[in-house]
């Protein structure tokens, strides 16, 4: 808000043909993903968007008034069709009559089913009865940060005048619910001029006659509210001035992968949490101010921010003039504890006698002086959002406490709101979380055919995954697909030749800073080749051990750093190879290395035992299907040297085995995945051979 330009104000993204071609459930949604699409009108999940459509009712095929309604946990601004809920609106028009009053507003929810048009599975929000009774065919509920800045302010009636005059409305702080829908509806009823409400504390309502009169109109009074501030904040210093200098970017980057793994370390004993780290201009403008303290202090006001992230954040005691991480570490544990013990005194004040127990006391945002915000939550998506909603609340403090007295919620109504039993009851129907959920695993050679099999099986399980490859265009083409299948936030990639001790630290940062540490190395990368002794090259030797076992003892070496400064313990997996326990003619090189391999995890099992570092090793044999090793030079390599064409490989492998059958990538990702989840954890220097069978190859 301050600092506002031309650019910063809200385009209308309405196409009037696109919006004439499709039907008024259609214009709904299409209004609503407009709606969604910019941060600045609504956050993720937040807000709600309604029309009153006439319908043939199938049971007795009279046409009725049905109430299309974003429905419980969605997202506008990604939502599909089947996002709403749909009830008749008479019925909901008749609860009102069975209404008992604002102590007993909660029980309405459970009429809402009662209420559904033509069996819709979506279930109807505790903001239904906010968009049934305003006699209005269409209407937005937003939360711009303009306008919760200016719901959030001491004097907010007297500024929403000042900026809407009688066009928009005041209503104080009211938590959602049936009550607050009678109160909407007394408003329009007694204000048939007005085109919306600023709710205060909360946000924005705005409605219309159509579906392009709604959009336009929000649109345009955020608009305003932009305009306005612009020009009350010119020339005026945000959060009371500059208190530090923000550090430059490669050093806040350096910070943030130092720190990250000390706050995990401290907070993820019980249940392990994803990082995430925001740096962005908003970000570091609030946490280098004069008021940081004091205005974090105040906690967030509107309730889907503080939802998302605790009433307040933690603010570490960082001075980056002097840049002493060390220093910070060590107050860590100190900061942490106070933390919670305030955040259990919050609870024990304000807690009531069916509240439910008291939740995770650990924050979710942390502040860092000159270095930028880090936030920790279950899995990847949580943390970004609730770094989102954060940056939205300092949004929101910026223009308040620009023109007035900022105010968050009281500190009854926040926990009334976050310990609401309407909410632990959402919680609790929440799908029960995938075993590696909060796990972030990193697996070299991530873009072969065996290294994406295990990637996607880590992921199937609800891990992060960081991919790391020599070649740059796979990896890319890996992370699309991934990114697909298991969304953007799961899925990382970075450059690393793994036989480079730099770009192997330089990898490591790259998964910290993404994903706040890490839980799983599963070290893959590979090559292979074939000759006789007397042919074998040193620069052939060379290469077989530098990447096979120089490399791994390199990645190892990195995890192992890591994995100790978190203190949480770890899963190491290697990819070996049958050929690193029986030996084979014509291989010496890569049998040698790949023995090396085997060697090297048994000694680090013994190293990472004491803290709870696991070690175990995956041999296969023989998969030819999407690996890379055998796509070229190898395969011709073991074609000769058993004496038949490169078309029988395959048939020759699966009939040499015991069980006579064929090893795929996917095998070998399930014994991976066993040795990397908790399935394993009572074992370490462990070897698996994934080889359909194999004498010569057995371990005992």
């Amino acid at each position: 808000m301050s600092g506002v330009t031309e650019s910063s104000r809200l385009q209308s993204l309405w196409d009037a043909a696109e919006a004439d071609a499709l039907d008024e459930p259609g214009r709904l949604l299409y209004r609503s993903n407009l709606l969604g699409s910019d941060k600045r009108i609504t956050n993720y999940g937040g807000g709600n968007t309604s029309a009153k459509v006439r319908h043939r009712d199938p049971l007795t095929g009279e046409d009725v008034t049905v109430l299309w309604v974003k429905g419980s946990g969605g997202d506008v601004g990604t939502m599909k069709l089947d996002g709403f809920a749909t009830l008749y609106l008479d019925k909901l028009d008749k609860l009102r009559d069975i209404y008992r009053g604002p102590a007993h507003e909660d029980e309405m929810v459970g009429y809402l089913p009662h209420c559904t048009f033509d069996l819709n599975p979506r279930a109807a929000s505790i903001d239904t009865p906010l968009h049934a009774y305003l006699p209005y065919p269409h209407v937005d509920h937003m939360h711009p940060d303009a306008v919760i800045a200016i719901a959030a302010t001491v004097n907010g009636r007297e500024i929403t005048h000042r900026v809407y005059g009688d066009e928009i409305g005041w209503l104080e702080w009211r938590r959602p619910g049936f009550e607050l829908g009678l109160e909407l509806a007394r408003f329009a009823a007694e204000n048939p001029d007005a085109k919306g409400v600023v709710l205060g504390s909360h946000g924005l309502f705005t409605w219309g006659s159509s579906a392009e009169e709604c959009y336009e109109t929000t649109i345009r009074i955020i608009n305003r509210a932009i305009e306005w501030f612009e020009g009350e904040l010119a020339g005026k210093p945000a959060f009371g001035g500059e208190a530090v200098s923000a550090l430059a970017p490669e050093r806040r980057r350096e910070i943030a992968v130092r720190l990250m793994p000390e706050i995990r370390a401290r907070i993820g004993s019980e249940k392990p949490k994803v990082g995430h780290f925001d740096d962005s201009d908003a970000v570091l403008q609030f946490v280098g101010s004069k008021d940081l303290k004091p205005l974090a202090a105040l906690g967030t006001s509107c309730p889907d921010h503080f939802l998302r992230t605790k009433i307040r954040p933690l603010v570490l005691d960082f001075d980056p003039a002097s840049g002493d991480v060390d220093a910070l570490a060590a107050t860590l544990d100190g900061a942490i504890e106070a933390y919670r013990a305030d955040y259990a005194g919050y609870y024990e004040r304000s807690k009531h006698e069916n509240s439910p127990a008291i939740r995770d006391p650990n924050a979710v945002i942390y502040l860092v002086p000159g270095v930028g915000m880090i936030s920790f939550a279950g899995d990847k998506a949580t943390a970004r959002i609730a770094a989102e909603f954060y940056v939205n609340a300092i949004n929101v403090m910026r223009g308040a406490s620009g023109v007035d007295t900022y105010q968050g919620l009281p500190e009854q109504e926040a926990f009334d709101i976050e310990y609401w039993l309407l909410e632990e009851a959402k919680l609790q129907r929440m799908p029960k979380p995938k075993p590696l959920a909060g796990r972030v695993a990193l697996v070299t050679g991530g873009a072969g055919g065996i290294g994406r099999a295990i990637a996607g099986r880590l992921l199937s399980e609800g891990a992060c995954v960081v991919l790391a490859d020599i070649d740059e265009g796979a990896l890319e083409a890996a992370k699309g697909d991934f990114a697909k299948g298991f969304g953007a936030d799961q899925v990382r990639t970075t450059r690393m030749n793994v036989t480079a001790e730099g770009e192997v630290a330089g990898s490591f940062a790259d998964a910290v800073v993404e994903y706040g540490g890490l839980d799983i190395l599963v070290s893959n990368a590979g090559i292979a080749s074939a000759s006789p002794i007397e042919d074998t090259t040193l620069e052939v030797w060379d290469r077989n051990v530098s990447i096979l076992a120089t490399g791994y003892f390199l990645v190892s070496r990195e995890a192992f750093r890591l994995m100790r400064r978190q203190k949480l313990g770890g899963s190491i997996v290697f990819i070996a190879s049958k050929n690193g326990l029986a030996a084979s003619a014509g291989a010496s090189a890569y049998c040698t290395a790949k023995a090396a391999e085997i060697h090297l995890a048994r000694c680090l099992a013994l190293e990472g035992a004491e803290a709870g570092i696991r070690v175990n090793t995956v041999n296969p044999d023989a998969v030819l299907r999407g690996s890379k090793i055998w796509s070229g030079e190898w395969r011709e390599q073991r074609a000769a040297s058993s004496r038949i064409d490169t078309s029988e490989l395959e048939e020759h492998y699966r009939n040499r085995s015991l069980l006579k059958r064929s090893v795929f990538p996917e095998d070998i990702a399930e014994a991976v995945y066993f040795l990397a989840s908790d399935l394993s954890a009572k074992s370490t220097g462990n070897i698996i051979n994934v080889d359909a069978g194999n004498q010569i190859s057995f371990t005992r």
